[in-house]
């Protein structure tokens, strides 16, 4: 069937945090919302089709992972990245950030090291402290437009302590975002590859949050960073979720991938008494997700293409000031305004009281995100327009 991502669907008064607490984030109720990371599209049919049938039933009790919803799961990453998954690697949780926690409980102690980029998505800044640990950020490199890891900086921070960070303790995980939020690069598998190398030889985990991974643009692929080896798989965790992909953020599932079964069993330990199971409609959305969606998902992607054609285009030609960094995954446009020459309490007023527009600010992920800011573009492209526009015209005026 025919999708239309073009339908404006008002969400106000349902409880979004998109459209309902723009007051309490930016000071004014009038702000046109293209931050946080869901899609203002209705969800596939057949999503709405299961979860009315569940609905029908008239008993809620607790829920257990069925084996169809594990069937599933095993069978997507086959189908989509030739990946063979046994069902006892999989463990299910009400969403990534709240899985990454128990991770960090589970594979470090008080006072180790762990390593994330800079920049990067924003609550890995508070995870880390959070669970006792120190951070120790490896900045992302940024050259012609394009971001790449810093190997050599992420070598030094895995070797040992005589050779460059004496002061430091060695850290014990690594926290991936792939495909990288918010500056939207695919990492390749050559680039996990030696990113995982440097990790796994000083004896660390790598944790891996891969939310984004379905939503990629010009034909590229997603590499599960515990696919590239047996070794790899050993020594990592893997975190997807239907969420960002099917636009089901407020349906919390989960599923992480652990094949090491210690690794596991210490996770599962970790996560006790603390987190549970996701609940019967959560599972049931991520079931019909991930075994009926694809239709709809085809659909999305190319819409999403063209809101992000329409948006390069309109920022080069436009407003040449901000550089608009073209991702090739997510649906998160990471957007260049340091040609605006404003620092953070000028790009934030720009922003919202002058361009009318609530996006998220780019120091959120991190010192290398100053003079940033992140958009959503998962809207009608009528929206869009209209934000773009905002900018223009707040750009015209200065």
């Amino acid at each position: 069937m025919k999708y239309d991502f073009g339908r404006l669907i008002d969400r106000r008064g349902t409880g979004a945090v998109k459209w309902d607490m723009r007051q309490q984030l930016f000071g004014r109720a009038d702000v046109l919302p293209m931050w946080v990371a869901d899609m203002d599209f209705a969800i596939a049919d057949p999503i709405t089709a299961a979860l009315e049938k569940r609905i029908a039933h008239p008993v809620y009790g607790y829920a257990a992972v069925s084996p169809s919803l594990v069937d599933a799961v095993v069978a997507r990453f086959w189908r989509k990245y030739a990946w063979r998954v046994e069902p006892e690697w999989l463990v299910f949780t009400p969403g990534v950030i709240s899985a990454l926690g128990a991770a960090l409980k589970a594979f470090t102690h008080p006072g180790d090291a762990v390593v994330i980029n800079d920049p990067v998505y924003h609550p890995f800044w508070s995870l880390v402290p959070g669970a006792g640990c120190r951070i120790a950020a490896s900045p992302l490199q940024f050259e012609g437009g394009r971001y790449r890891f810093d190997l050599e900086d992420l070598k030094r921070r895995f070797a040992p302590p005589w050779s460059g960070f004496m002061a430091a303790p060695q850290p014990k995980a690594l926290i991936l975002c792939s495909p990288h939020n918010p500056v939207g690069r695919v990492w390749t598998k050559d680039e996990l590859t030696d990113v995982g190398r440097a990790v796994i030889d000083a004896g660390a985990v790598v944790i891996s949050d891969e939310v984004h991974c379905e939503l990629l643009f010009d034909g590229l692929k997603h590499t599960p960073f515990a696919s590239i080896s047996e070794e790899f798989a050993q020594n990592s965790v893997v975190c997807m979720s239907a969420s960002k992909t099917f636009n089901l953020a407020g349906l919390a599932a989960s599923v992480i991938i652990i094949p090491n079964p210690r690794l596991r069993a210490d996770f599962q330990a970790a996560r006790s008494g603390i987190l549970p199971n996701p609940d019967i409609l959560s599972m049931t959305a991520l079931e019909a997700a991930f075994r009926d969606g694809d239709e709809w998902l085809e659909q999305l992607l190319a819409y999403l293409q063209g809101n992000l054609d329409f948006l390069a285009d309109f920022f080069e030609r436009r407003i040449p000031r901000i550089k608009a960094i073209r991702p090739q995954g997510t649906y998160l446009v990471w957007l260049d305004c340091r040609g605006l020459g404003l620092d953070r309490k000028d790009l934030r007023e720009f922003f919202i009281h002058r361009a009318g527009l609530g996006l998220d600010e780019g120091h959120r992920f991190g010192a290398a995100g100053e003079g940033f800011m992140r958009m959503n573009i998962a809207c009608p492209r009528s929206v869009l327009e209209e934000a773009l526009r905002k900018i223009e015209i707040a750009a015209i005026r200065g």
